[in-house]
């Protein structure tokens, strides 16, 4: 007869395996823990790797970060709000029509960027239609938020401080995926920019005169500052036949590729023109019909065109809607140029057209030039105007043109404290009768 296990040696062995089994539950949950860890790890990888492995539309990558979201089973309502400009929009929808999320707005403390921590949404008071939401999760991106994630329908036994972290990452993710196509779309829409510039600066470079003439009977000379990269002012000297020769100073509205195209056609039109053999009577209505007919109105030329015969010392001409040409004669008399017509392109058939004609007296000047050498403003707002420029040809027109240039430019300069950087382009176009 085998002799009795004492019952007091019987608890220690009942605690023994209780606390293996509290021990192995302990390690299955670890190891829970640790794969789900791992799981997500392989997931924001994954995304981040199918984000970066094709050049993906921002479209495309809000749809795989929902597909992404969908296979997991903790995430029953999402939301994820995207900044846009100054304004958030809703890109990712789980568990609500896109439609009705739409709809949803966030408040103005949102918009602001006032959420920068993780939060419960009834905090927010954001009204009963938020009430499927328990989670606000604020993305930032340079410590500014570009993105909220709003999670609803948790598992109770979920660690919400699970979630967390992996929602973060993957819209980490995407928004810094977003941002990069972004900034590759605005660098190759710079790169298109500059190669437009690129062609308008050599287009705008063919329109002006190479050489100007300087003979016994004149002596031309011009100054070109543009405001932009594409400036909209025009200057041309051009040889009619052996005695005659035009002189063209022209303002076109607006600037960049759009005015130096307008201006290109503008010059075209005027070359053939003076080919045919035209006067400036039918030289600027048939200008004027083509600048309304390529522009529909909507931009217009002011233009000074000039006819100057050395023979005759007679010069013909047409101001249209532009600056009055300044012609000072020897003795100090001011004539400006007014006759013409309104600018051109702005209706298809000019209202009136006059030509003028003046004959040119030895030893005058002739200044033809653009707004931007007369609209410029000192610290109290007085305009240079033309009297400024009056006050300058006075005091030295008997300067080499060049000079001459040089001291309208500085004086305008000075006038407005070195601070008008010229506000517009400025065109000089000076003529020396002898």
């Amino acid at each position: 007869m085998s002799a009795a296990v004492p019952l007091s040696s019987a608890a220690p062995l009942a605690d023994s395996s209780e606390l293996q089994a509290a021990h192995n539950e302990q390690v299955k949950q670890l190891r829970r823990q640790l794969l789900l860890k791992q799981f997500e790890l392989d997931t924001v990888l994954g995304v981040a790797h199918d984000m970066t492995a094709r050049d993906h539309t921002v479209d495309e990558l809000y749809h795989m970060l929902r597909l992404t979201l969908q296979g997991q089973r903790n995430v029953v309502q999402l939301l994820l709000f995207a900044r846009e400009d100054n304004d958030f929009r809703v890109r990712v929808s789980l568990g609500c029509d896109l439609a009705e999320a739409e709809k949803l707005t966030l408040s103005p403390h949102l918009i602001a960027g006032g959420v920068i921590q993780p939060q419960a949404v009834e905090d927010l008071r954001l009204g009963p239609k938020w009430d499927k939401y328990e989670l606000v999760i604020p993305i930032l991106r340079q410590k500014q938020v570009a993105a909220y994630v709003f999670v609803g329908g948790l598992r109770s036994d979920f660690d919400r401080q699970q979630l967390i972290p992996f929602l973060a990452s993957l819209a980490n993710t995407l928004i810094g995926a977003v941002e990069n196509r972004h900034l590759q779309a605005q660098r190759v829409a710079d790169a298109a920019v500059r190669k437009e510039i690129e062609i308008a600066q050599e287009v705008q470079a063919m329109l002006f005169p190479r050489t100007l003439p300087n003979d016994s009977h004149l002596c031309i000379e011009r100054s070109y500052v543009p405001h932009t990269e594409i400036g909209g002012d025009y200057y041309d000297v051009i040889e009619v036949d052996a005695d005659r020769l035009l002189l063209c100073v022209a303002d076109v509205s607006g600037k960049g590729v759009p005015a130096s195209l307008l201006m290109s056609n503008f010059q075209a039109g005027l070359r053939t023109l003076l080919r045919q053999g035209v006067e400036l009577a039918t030289i600027v209505p048939e200008l004027n019909h083509l600048l309304f007919r390529n522009s529909g109105g909507e931009k217009f030329i002011t233009a000074f065109l000039g006819i100057y015969d050395r023979r005759t010392r007679c010069l013909r001409y047409v101001n249209a809607g532009h600056n009055d040409p300044l012609l000072i004669a020897d003795d100090g008399t001011v004539k400006p140029l007014k006759e013409g017509t309104v600018m051109l392109g702005i209706m298809e058939e000019l209202p009136l057209l006059r030509v003028g004609e003046i004959a040119i007296p030895p030893r005058s000047l002739l200044l033809l030039y653009t707004d931007g050498l007369t609209e410029v403003f000192d610290a109290e707002g007085n305009e240079f105007g033309e009297e400024g420029v009056l006050g300058v040809l006075r005091r030295n027109r008997y300067l080499p043109l060049v000079r001459l240039h040089q001291q309208l430019l500085a004086t305008i300069d000075e006038f407005s404290n070195g601070d008008s950087q010229y506000a517009d382009d400025v065109t000089i176009l000076t003529c020396r009768f002898k």
